[in-house]
């Protein structure tokens, strides 16, 4: 059989595949439907979550007693909740990108200082917003004047000498939901590349359909290809109707490049389907597939980022999920669809990927059974 025959098998295969899905209303449910509902209640718990509460980071670029007063006073207070870990502008900044922080007050050099002819101390602090949480910023700038205007009011003179100056910075913070949208998407994915193959090819065991198929001259490598690409349309298909939802209901802002999407999804798909190929292609009934696919599938769910984000991890554990096969998945869809990156800029995850990928399918064509 030549190449051009070899192909033509697996498109053959590839297209009653993907028949056999839109047939299947229990693979419809798991691929689809079930990672869209998923997706709406994740998309309504983090609706109404944004601008709400004052997370700050508090720089204090000034040594006098007043300014470190103001900043133990703004830490023990209920408005704000001051990030501990937010040192520099640098830090704060990239928090505020990923909505950990909702605003920067800063305090400059001379808050705080006494003036040449002025018996009060006096200053100006500064407000840091992204322009995507103006709404936000300008709040933090009122509550903070209504603090000043105490201490203004204490001072008794004619002129304030605390005010609060607001600044918008040209950058676009993420919102909950466009952090979250990212993990969402590897759950779905997982979906398709595990759960759907653990479960259909123990069945195909037992209907005795993979023994017949040994009889013919397809080989493992044409079904496996032929699984792949089948997979790759119906995921296509699951992830643009969760983009269409996420971006007409909940206002997903997509920074990235559809195409640069696209092809890291499928990507990914691939990898993720070697494990769902393993597993069911080791197994010889259900009773079997379960189990290991559970024991694989949650611990990467809960510990690459699926539902909450991998910075709130302790470090020893973020290094450790870090090589998980899903953790560079939803980090490469975060930052393409969330941040505007590029397939260059991800280009560690796209190497955790493919080496994955190697790895993987090395052993699912290891101990792929056909009976």
């Amino acid at each position: 059989m030549n190449i051009k025959q070899q192909l033509r098998t697996v498109l053959i295969f590839t297209k009653l595949s993907t028949r056999r899905f839109f047939r299947d209303r229990l693979a419809q449910f798991f691929g689809i439907l079930f990672p869209l509902i998923f997706l709406v209640v994740f998309g309504s718990l983090n609706s109404g979550s944004n601008n709400v509460s004052f997370n700050v980071a508090v720089l204090n670029e000034s040594n006098t007693e007043f300014s470190k007063t103001l900043v133990k006073q703004l830490k023990d207070g209920k408005v704000f909740k001051v990030d501990k870990q937010a040192t520099t502008l640098a830090k704060a900044k990239d928090k505020m990108s990923k909505n950990q922080i909702d605003g920067i007050i800063v305090l400059p050099k001379d808050f705080g200082a006494l003036k040449p002819g002025q018996s009060y101390p006096s200053g100006q602090a500064q407000i840091l917003y992204n322009q995507s949480s103006s709404g936000t910023g300008q709040t933090l700038t009122s509550v903070l004047e209504g603090n000043f205007k105490q201490l203004n009011a204490r001072s008794g003179v004619p002129a304030p000498p605390f005010s609060v100056a607001g600044k918008q910075l040209n950058e676009n913070s993420l919102s909950a939901f466009d952090y979250t949208f990212a993990g969402l998407l590897g759950f779905s994915i997982v979906g398709l590349g595990i759960f759907g193959p653990i479960n259909v090819f123990p069945e195909l065991k037992k209907q005795g359909i993979l023994r017949r198929l040994r009889t013919t001259p397809i080989k493992t490598w044409q079904y496996f290809l032929a699984t792949m690409f089948s997979q790759a349309a119906t995921g296509l298909i699951s992830i643009a109707i969760q983009f269409a939802v996420a971006i007409q209901f909940f206002h997903l802002h997509v920074a990235g490049n559809y195409f640069e999407i696209i092809l890291f999804t499928i990507f990914s798909i691939f990898m993720i389907l070697g494990i769902g190929l393993a597993i069911g292609g080791w197994a010889k009934n259900e009773r079997q597939a379960a189990p290991l696919g559970n024991i694989i599938v949650f611990p990467m769910l809960f510990l690459s980022g699926t539902f909450f984000p991998r910075f709130l991890m302790p470090e020893w554990l973020q290094n450790v999920s870090m090589f998980l096969p899903l953790t560079p998945v939803i980090d490469g869809l975060r930052l393409l669809t969330t941040e505007g990156k590029h397939l260059v800029d991800i280009a560690p995850q796209l190497g955790l990927v493919g080496l994955w990928m190697i790895v993987i399918y090395a052993v699912a064509f290891r101990v792929f059974k056909w009976e």
